[in-house]
């Protein structure tokens, strides 16, 4: 890959001027070439939207055909879209080169909007071309934009307000802006010098400041260091470690299985002040017929420090699955003799493990605070959650340390209101009174759906915050002709976690 040029802080300036003039946002550009070929770009397809956009010299289509979709631009259609930057100084960036009259992108550069607590913002990130733009498999060192999971991670981000955050294998520094919005500073660490370069460009070119590079693995850039937020959605792909596999910066560590989440999982207490919260992203093995959880589980103890957890469960892929999909992610062409390889390759150093599945999902971690009662949930949620899961995981940990201080003589004295998203789901059998199932479901966080009983579903539909607790489960009590005292023991766990898992809210 070419060396690249120092950031050139007044050119970024004026290509940022460039940019917003010509309307260069993710809406327009899905306006520009319609439904249909948004779809297919999302695909690696980029000839529906070279059509849509064909024969157009307007500034948005130039944009969108050369920095999105990485085409060929004439030198003057380029400098009539970015008149103040002109092609010359994208060159000079290090964005495109200049053959002639032509001007050919050397990077993607593309509009990325977010929503989130604080409302909507929208950044300009930049990072390598990707394999459609470059028409075959990816060079090993390649810096990856903003993809699926790195928006899942951004999406999980705690919103309330941070003072330091760390951001461990920022890659193109998406997690890094995310988190600049919550915090006033934020250390950005990479193993490549060549994503620590992609970061500054993209801090710079949406007017940010706050966020400081720092070249290193793991948490060794910021040994001595603490603070009271880590996010990472590292390189944790489990790859053989054989000759003739390609070692991706962006996906592979270099650890062997999945000793890169363990390592991050047993060292991040060290970088956490009491209190401090870390998330991540990653994968964990099952081996010899083991629950992976477990293993997370174990990663956990062996932390110098206590650690919360809760730790999600996403999905499971069986260990061929996992092979198709990373190396297909490397734009290796399915059916050639070099993907049999590799796949063979992968079931291979999964064999040598006894390795039977493969989980992915979220974790968080929070050093416990000093006098609290630790956290620990490990769970499988593999229905489809929609929005952003960042102030919910926050509420459900406000929930759970209000809970800690609540023994249940204080808890039966609290009110509680059931949320807001909450509804009732009732079935009968035909011809009965009586319903046979009646189920919770919850319109927000990780949309989770309760079967409950009566007693349960009576507490929950009189939960307006007028009377206490207690005072709701002996009027139940009766009601049912049930012992008072019996039902308290049996609900009042349960309104814990109907509390923690956002159902109801202590008022």
């Amino acid at each position: 890959m070419p060396d690249l040029p120092a950031i050139d802080s007044a050119l970024v300036a004026a290509l940022r001027t460039d940019l917003a003039a010509a309307d260069f946002t993710a809406d327009a550009v899905r306006v520009a070439w319609g439904p249909v070929a948004d779809a297919a770009t999302g695909r690696g397809l980029l000839g529906p939207a070279l059509r849509a956009l064909e024969g157009r010299t307007d500034p948005l289509a130039v944009l969108a055909r050369s920095l999105y979709l990485g085409g060929a631009a004439s030198v003057a259609d380029m400098d009539a879209a970015l008149p103040t930057t002109g092609a010359r100084g994208l060159a000079a960036l290090g964005l495109v080169r200049i053959d002639g009259d032509e001007v050919t992108p050397t990077v993607l550069l593309r509009p990325q909007d977010m929503t989130d607590a604080d409302g909507d913002t929208q950044w300009w990130v930049a990072s390598d071309l990707d394999e459609a733009a470059l028409g075959g498999a990816l060079p090993t060192g390649h810096v990856l934009g903003v993809g699926g999971a790195s928006l899942t991670l951004a999406g999980l981000q705690l919103t309330t307000p941070a003072r330091r955050v760390l951001d461990l294998g920022t890659g193109c520094g998406i997690q890094a802006l995310r988190a600049r919005r919550a915090a006033p500073q934020v250390i950005a660490t990479d193993v490549s010098a060549r994503a620590l370069w992609f970061t500054e460009l993209n801090v710079a070119l949406n007017d940010l400041g706050g966020v400081e590079t720092r070249l290193g693995s793991l948490f060794e850039p910021v040994a001595g260091e603490q603070f009271d937020r880590v996010v990472s959605n590292p390189p944790f792909v489990i790859t053989p470690r054989v000759a003739g596999v390609p070692e991706y910066e962006y996906r592979d560590a270099g650890f062997a299985g999945d000793d890169l989440v363990s390592a991050f999982v047993r060292g991040v207490g060290d970088v956490l002040i009491p209190g401090g919260t870390a998330q991540l992203l990653g994968n964990w093995e099952y081996r010899g017929g083991g629950d992976g959880l477990d293993r997370v589980r174990g990663w956990v103890a062996a932390s110098a420090v206590p650690l919360d957890a809760w730790i999600v469960e996403r999905e499971q892929l069986d260990p061929l699955a996992y092979a198709e999909l990373w190396v297909r992610d490397g734009g290796t062409v399915p059916g050639s003799p070099e993907y049999a390889r590799l796949i063979e390759a992968w079931l291979a150093d999964f064999a040598a493990r006894g390795v039977t599945a493969i989980g992915f999902g979220y974790l968080l971690l929070r050093r416990t605070p000093i006098g609290m009662p630790p956290l620990a949930r490990y769970e499988r949620i593999g229905q489809p959650v929609a929005g952003a899961l960042g102030p919910h995981l926050g509420e459900a940990l406000g929930a759970w340390d209000r809970l800690g201080l609540l023994d249940d003589e204080a808890l039966a004295a609290s009110t509680v209101i059931v949320a807001g998203d909450v509804t009732e789901a009732r079935h009968h059998r035909p011809g009965d009174e009586d319903p046979t199932v009646i189920e919770l479901r919850q319109g927000g966080g990780f949309a989770r759906v309760l079967d409950v009983d009566p007693a349960l579903a009576a507490l929950v539909g009189a939960s307006d915050g007028d009377l206490p607790v207690g005072v709701l489960i002996d009027a139940i009590a009766d009601l049912l002709d049930a012992d008072a005292a019996a039902l308290r023991a049996d609900l009042l766990p349960r309104v814990r976690e109907l509390v923690f898992t956002g159902f109801l809210r202590l008022a």
